[in-house]
């Protein structure tokens, strides 16, 4: 049977102790509390005796007022218990100021049962020992039970006064919310204290709590008597709920209405306001300003600003703290310890993180999980593994979030492996749960992988646990179909997601944009914003990567251009999807007014925006400015090298490509296939032949598996340098098939140095496998031309001619005012064609006159 209460009926009389089942229902009024859990409602027992108590003669000696003093100093449990039995032993069994004393300590202490207990065997009770059991179940966040307990108060035979309401108001904040805390405001005003400042400033911190903060303001105006406690109330009221301008507005009437000063806790509060709502800079210039005027902050304001520190990277701000805190003795706080790591970390100074976490930190599991983190941002993967473990050895692998920690971070750091085998690891496990996290984590890797069966089976998990309903892990399946190339299932994924959110809908946006489904994104767009969401700028993100997925260069960059005319600033993701479209347009004035733009707004010193940046220049033929971009870098990784080294290898500068390989090695860097191959090209540009065969044996000592591009260097290296039957030695012994582009390499050395017999089987095989390309065949007569074989020669020739065979014309390509004109040899396509072919004419006969 649920039982419903209502606190607009006041008590008329006294109530019996012990009352029948049945009385304890109320009349309903507008609104009722519905007890979801009966069997939670403790029954309050008697008092054992209300006979008076028998106090022995020391009560001269050691009074109460004694134990009071004691009691209400002491944090410490152990000692507060020694005080208890000392009580009892003198003779303060039943002394109802003593135990009330007694039970405030238990409360302070959070020792809950012994709390409970004493007051279930207390002979006597007064308001003040119900008030202290209430802290004790407001301090241990029974919400529910405190309001059952303040039930049972109005019950008992005694007159209810002003102190007991600050502490009542608090269970608004955990059950029964703003309409509970309107019927006590109303029992408030019943019993005559609405008047009471003490009453008056809890009513506004209950209100401000629960987020009127309307009702919280105009409290306030219609207080009789107001002081520092009433204004800050409200201004922590607004600044809690991100309402910063008005929090600003009522610290300039608190001075101005009531002439107070705003104190400690004013600036405190909106410290911690701007900080937690994501207003970093102000955050700091508020704090700037709290020491300006004179308060020293103290951990919990700095633990509430060091976020703000982090976010914005700024490394000097967090070693001052960190300073202030040392030279304060504040760093016993575990908040503002785990608060420093965090700076270091997201500023990638691992090694004060590691300091402070080994130092200072209690270990709990936020600090070992921020280490975590750190070690997976900064690449430090040996690290992070071995504090897991060391995690796992102290007793704290039940907790997920270390966990999930490992798998986002395997997955971030593209070792997918790693994080699917710990995913399997959760999942055998019983004493873990996964959770939403922990199941969108590793669908994460089967996209990046294309696991399409990997990830259907992670989909049954989720379905089994019924997550598969949830946004996080909604659109997490709905981005790994996508990925996998299979949008009926990304749909089917989307549709069972019961609250969509912007992310969702964006995976789905994604889905039909990698797919090049743009016709039905236009139709998503519209459905996304009748659903009430408008397309942010990851949206346009998702179209952006799908046209350039999808080799829709030009419309990616028509649709950058789009997106900045809509209102909506491009982020540092968009710079790095568009850069590659410019890279294979070869388009270097759309390239260089990205890099503007991206200079502008601080990402050119990105890790991967500035690799993007290197291949771009690169690839526009502009080697100057890659290494330009290159050297902007804050942080270098394999990537950014390897982008530079191609770059190098690329255009021919072989010596500045060695050298530049070697640094990387002598650096710490550990090359791959990648790094290998554009040494071997450097080699090969630079025809140092020793240098490549030792490049190319030290691909085994890096566990770099050589393909068929890293023999075609060798073998390169080798035709050109006159080592014929070495390069044909390599191609018959190598555990790969030759293609064309090999063969055409030792084709090409024997041209050089006329070696016709190691030629003609190259070209036969060359021939073999492309039998209509021209090119062979014109290699070949080039080979019968070096070694003076005329008449092979004109057999070449007229094979070529008989077969009606025709060289592919090359193609140049001029770009003018974001315009790009292409040419082929004899072209009468172009718009402008009369035009071009007069200055040719002209060109041609200043030419003949020059020589």
């Amino acid at each position: 049977m649920l039982e419903m209460f209502s606190l607009l009926e006041p008590i008329a009389q006294p109530l019996p102790l012990q009352l029948p089942q049945e009385s304890l229902e109320f009349r309903a009024s507008k609104i009722s509390f519905h007890k979801s859990k009966p069997t939670r409602r403790r029954d309050f027992p008697q008092p054992i005796s209300t006979s008076p108590a028998h106090f022995s003669p020391l009560d001269d000696l050691v009074n109460s007022s004694t134990y009071a003093s004691a009691l209400e100093s002491c944090k410490c449990p152990r000692l507060g218990k020694q005080v208890h039995a000392q009580a009892l032993k003198n003779g303060f069994h039943g002394h109802e100021f003593v135990e009330t004393k007694l039970l405030q300590m238990y409360g302070k202490c959070g020792c809950f049962n012994d709390a409970v207990f004493l007051f279930d065997k207390m002979r006597a009770r007064n308001l003040y020992s119900w008030t202290a059991l209430l802290n004790v179940y407001l301090s241990d966040g029974l919400f529910e039970e405190a309001f059952d307990c303040f039930q049972q108060v109005r019950f008992e035979d005694f007159d209810l006064e002003f102190f007991l309401f600050p502490v009542v108001v608090k269970i608004c904040c955990g059950y029964g919310g703003i309409e509970l805390g309107k019927q006590l405001h109303g029992t408030v005003i019943k019993y005559g204290f609405a008047s009471n400042i003490y009453v008056g400033n809890a009513l506004i911190d209950m209100y401000g709590k629960c987020g009127s903060l309307e009702d919280a303001k105009m409290f306030l105006s219609n207080m009789s008597e107001r002081d520092c406690v009433s204004w800050n109330s409200v201004i922590s009221a607004f600044a809690a709920n991100g309402n910063l301008i008005e929090a600003l507005e009522v610290l300039e009437k608190m001075s101005v209405e009531d002439h107070l000063a705003p104190n400690f806790i004013s600036w405190s509060a909106l410290v911690g306001g701007f900080s937690q709502n994501g207003y970093d800079e102000e955050a700091i210039e508020m704090l700037y300003k709290m020491r300006a005027v004179g308060f020293q902050p103290n951990a919990q304001t700095l633990a509430s600003v060091l976020p703000a520190c982090g976010r914005l990277q700024m490394l000097y701000l967090g070693k001052e703290i960190h300073g202030y805190l040392t030279r304060h003795q504040l760093m016993s706080n575990s908040f503002v310890v785990n608060g420093l790591i965090d700076v270091y970390r997201r500023c990638g100074d691992m090694g004060n993180a590691f300091r402070v976490f080994s130092m200072f930190s209690t270990k709990n599991d936020v600090s070992y999980n921020t280490m975590l983190v750190g070690y997976f941002e900064n690449g430090e993967i040996s690290k992070a593994q071995e504090l897991f473990y060391q995690m796992q050895r102290e007793g704290k692998w039940k907790d997920i979030v270390s966990w999930n920690s490992m798998i986002s971070g395997y997955v971030n750091n593209f070792m997918f492996d790693e994080a699917l085998n710990t995913f399997n690891k959760v999942m055998w496990n019983e004493e873990i749960e996964a959770d939403t996290f922990t199941l969108g984590s590793a669908l994460a890797a089967c996209a990046d992988m294309g696991f399409l069966r990997r990830g259907k089976e992670i989909h049954s998990c989720a379905i089994v646990r019924g997550l598969q309903t949830d946004a996080f892990v909604g659109g997490a399946l709905v981005e790994m179909y996508s990925k996998c190339l299979d949008v009926n299932a990304a749909q089917k994924a989307f549709d069972e997601v019961n609250e969509r959110d912007i992310p969702t809908w964006n995976a789905l946006v994604s889905s039909y944009a990698r797919s090049d489904e743009m016709v039905s994104v236009e139709c998503i767009l519209e459905k996304m914003k009748a659903d009430g969401f408008d397309p942010n700028i990851y949206t346009w993100n998702s179209i952006i990567a799908g046209h350039v997925e999808n080799a829709r260069n030009e419309s990616a960059l028509q649709l950058f251009l789009d997106m900045q005319s809509s209102g909506l600033r491009p982020d540092i993701y968009t710079i790095g999807t568009v850069l590659p479209a410019c890279s294979r347009l070869a388009t270097l004035d759309r390239g260089k007014q990205i890099h503007a733009y991206a200079v502008r707004c601080g990402y050119d010193s990105d890790t991967h925006i500035g690799s993007a940046l290197v291949d771009m220049y690169a690839k526009c033929g502009c080697v100057k400015h890659a290494r330009l971009a290159y050297d902007n870098i804050k942080k270098y990784n394999l990537v950014t090298e390897n982008a530079m080294l191609t770059a190098y290898a690329m255009h021919g500068y072989g010596e500045e490509g060695i050298d530049f390989f070697r640094r990387m090695l002598e650096n710490g860097f550990i090359p791959n296939d990648i790094t290998f191959l554009s040494a071997l090209s450097s080699c090969v540009h630079a025809g140092l032949l020793e240098t490549g065969l030792e490049f190319f044996d030290l691909m085994g000592s890096y566990n770099a598996k050589p393909t068929l591009k890293h023999y075609t260097c060798i073998v390169d290296l080798l035709s050109r340098t006159g080592k014929l039957n070495e390069a044909l030695k390599v191609i018959k012994e190598m555990p790969l098939d030759p293609d064309t582009v090999i063969w055409g390499a030792l084709l090409g050395g024997c041209i050089i140095h006329g070696n016709l017999e190691v030629g003609e089987i190259a070209a036969n095989k060359l021939i073999e496998l492309e039998p209509g390309n021209t090119g062979n065949h014109v290699m070949l007569a080039n080979l019968y031309a070096s070694v003076g074989r005329w008449g092979d020669l004109t057999k070449t020739r007229q094979l070529i001619n008989e077969r009606k065979m025709h060289k592919s014309p090359g193609c140049s390509w001029i770009e003018d005012k974001s315009e790009i004109h292409v040419f082929v040899a004899c072209d009468t396509s172009h718009q402008r064609t009369d035009e071009i072919y007069e200055i040719l004419d002209i060109l041609t006969t200043q030419i003949k006159v020059e020589h």
